[in-house]
């Protein structure tokens, strides 16, 4: 195999003539010019310098490889000085996949420190439900998954890095003038008989659990992933529904009040990446400010 650190040699012996003065470029002894020149003929399989008398000439082997020698020294420094620049964080490339409402909330403000202390460092941004944002993650499709769950469901992340970042309590909405709405909490119970208007798939399975276990089953006749949506049809008097805090902050209610429900209904909202991933500074300096965002 050809070493680069040989092919720099060649090249030094190729332009100052003699083993002497190419030791004197390179900041080394002759010996280690002699040694190293031996070791790339060797590898090379033919002989590569001619010595006549105190000057060298190149064979025509030594000529090609010198040839190829500029180019391939000219890339591996700038494959060094962009690996360089990557890992310095005045370079690089993170891709993010958030749910709605961490996107309106908590990636905003982590993404506007992460460009002012790293500009060099790009960051875009797709949206996704988990376990879709997983699913990304671990095809390789994306570099960090914005995530969330309910409750702790054993091995669902044990193969990633897992990044705790809040813990959002879910709220209850009801239309202005509804019978609760002015109450300081609701139990679920007491919206037995409401219709609901349901979130994503996973929190529309989340509050039926939560339903059944206080005792009913809810009436569902609108189901939207668009929290917007589930705001609207809310204010218009058209049922009840839980969304996350997070969502309850990202979009002013209109026509619609909050309310806190019991017992509290928590999803765990987490930054994930794998194990290799993390090891990037561009991925560690985005999780760091992803979880300075929802500690603020």
């Amino acid at each position: 195999m050809i070493e680069a650190r040989h092919l720099r040699v060649l090249r030094a012996v190729s332009t100052t003539g003699s083993f002497s003065a190419a030791a004197r470029e390179l900041g080394c002894t002759q010996p280690a010019v002699s040694q190293q020149m031996k070791a790339l003929e060797s590898s090379a399989g033919t002989t590569l310098l001619i010595r006549t008398g105190r000057e060298m000439r190149l064979t025509q082997a030594g000529e090609a490889l010198v040839r190829h020698a500029s180019g391939i020294l000219a890339g591996l420094t700038a494959a060094e000085e962009e690996v360089a620049a990557i890992a310095g964080l005045r370079a690089g490339q993170v891709r993010l996949v958030s749910f709605p409402s961490g996107s309106s909330t908590l990636v905003p403000g982590a993404l506007a420190a992460l460009r002012a202390e790293h500009p060099g460092t790009r960051v875009s941004l797709v949206e996704a439900e988990p376990p879709r944002s997983v699913d990304l993650l671990r095809d390789g499709d994306c570099d960090i998954a914005l995530a969330f769950r309910y409750g702790t469901s054993g091995g669902e992340w044990d193969d990633l890095v897992v990044r705790p970042l809040l813990t959002d309590r879910l709220i209850g909405l009801v239309p202005e003038g509804h019978r609760l709405a002015d109450a300081s909490s609701v139990g679920i119970d007491e919206l037995a008989d409401e219709p609901w208007i349901a979130g994503c798939p996973r929190c529309r399975r989340q509050l039926v659990e939560v339903c059944e276990e206080a005792g009913f089953t809810p009436r569902i006749d609108f189901a939207t992933d668009d929290y917007p949506a589930v705001m609207g049809l809310v204010g218009a008097g058209l049922g009840v529904a839980v969304l996350p805090e997070l969502a309850v902050e990202s979009v002013r209610p209109k026509g619609a009040r909050a309310v806190s429900v019991e017992p509290a209904i928590e999803r765990e909202i987490v930054a994930l990446t794998l194990p290799d991933l993390a090891r990037v500074p561009a991925v560690a300096a985005t999780l760091d400010q992803l979880a300075r965002a929802a500690a603020r």
